[in-house]
């Protein structure tokens, strides 16, 4: 019985009395923030809910299973580029959404079949190569891009008399809690604990009885819906999509997410999300450093921080619970 009741324990997101009095004080203040702050602070908020979606399956590729992928840019461009073609042909946004990650899902298992006989650099060249395929295919295609122009798309109507910054932010909240709650899901599941059992060394998860076929190219499926639904939003957020919206660089930027935010933690996918859309805001007028101090900052954090910041955060408010005996 005991057993029973410490798994649940484990299984609960939120376990500490105190630590429901603050979650209750996050989500408060996250709620009532688009009435209070000034519009382009809840523009920059709305852009981190939508990174924090593709953030949160890029870890479940790289944190979790151990396989690491530069294609991200390509399966984003698929997921925004099939749900801009299908709200074009008046098919309702989320049926359209839907399909734009499942497009980008199927396409991510083509992508993770390398995975099954390749690791580290060689994985990552290939899929860099998948990356790089699909943007110049969009590019060069006017029938996939739309040309120049590319395509324009309708945004959605506000609802409950909402201004339409406040009603986007509400709903890429919305959009993004889903997707947080199914993370925590997922790496709670056994298929997470496959997913965990292939990064530390595959050849033992084999052994125990882990079907390495299954939950790799699961764990790229599952990551690349994550990224078709980022792509999606964003091209609606947006109004409308082209290939320079989905260059090499998005791939390192959710990269640069992962890694600063903190591997196997879904928390710090979030913060990482935070990280990449609030840095280029603070550098707007010297873009050109923004890669620069992505660059120096993945130095450092692997350096000195291998945890991300949100083993940081998990260290300060371990030192502050014991002070001041430590």
């Amino acid at each position: 019985m005991d057993l029973i009741e410490s798994y649940k324990e484990e299984l609960k997101l939120i376990r500490k009395p105190w630590t429901k009095f603050w979650v209750g004080l996050l989500i408060l203040f996250v709620l009532l923030l688009p009435w209070y702050s000034p519009e382009h602070v809840t523009h920059i908020c709305i852009i981190i809910f939508i990174y924090s979606i593709g953030a949160l399956g890029q870890n479940l590729l790289i944190g979790y299973t151990g396989q690491i992928s530069f294609g991200q840019n390509g399966l984003l461009a698929i997921g925004a580029f099939t749900f801009g073609h299908l709200v074009g042909h008046s098919i309702p946004w989320p049926l359209a959404m839907i399909s734009g990650g499942l497009a980008a899902g199927l396409f991510g298992l083509v992508v993770g079949f390398p995975s099954l006989r390749l690791k580290g650099p060689y994985l990552a060249i290939a899929t860099m190569g998948f990356g790089v395929a699909v943007y110049q295919t969009f590019v060069n295609s006017e029938t996939l891009s739309g040309g120049r122009m590319g395509l324009l798309i309708k945004k959605l109507t506000p609802v409950f008399s909402l201004s339409p910054t406040n009603f986007n932010y509400y709903f890429n909240l919305f959009m993004a809690a889903i997707f947080l709650l199914l993370t925590y899901n997922i790496v709670s599941s056994y298929m997470g604990r496959a997913f965990v059992a292939i990064r530390d060394n595959d050849i033992a998860a084999e052994v125990t009885g882990v079907n390495l076929v299954r939950y790799k190219l699961l764990a790229f499926f599952i990551s690349s819906f994550y990224t078709g639904i980022q792509g999606g939003l964003y091209a609606l957020f947006m109004g409308y999509v082209e290939p320079n919206m989905f260059t090499f660089m998005e791939s390192i930027t959710l990269f640069v997410a992962v890694i600063v935010g903190g591997l196997s933690s879904v928390e710090g996918a979030i913060l990482g999300a935070a990280f990449i859309v609030i840095v280029p805001q603070l550098l707007s007028q010297y873009k050109g450093l923004v890669p620069v101090v992505y660059g120096l900052t993945i130095m450092l954090i692997l350096i000195f921080e291998p945890m991300g910041l949100y083993g940081r955060w998990m260290k300060m408010r371990l030192y502050f619970r014991n002070w001041p005996f430590r």
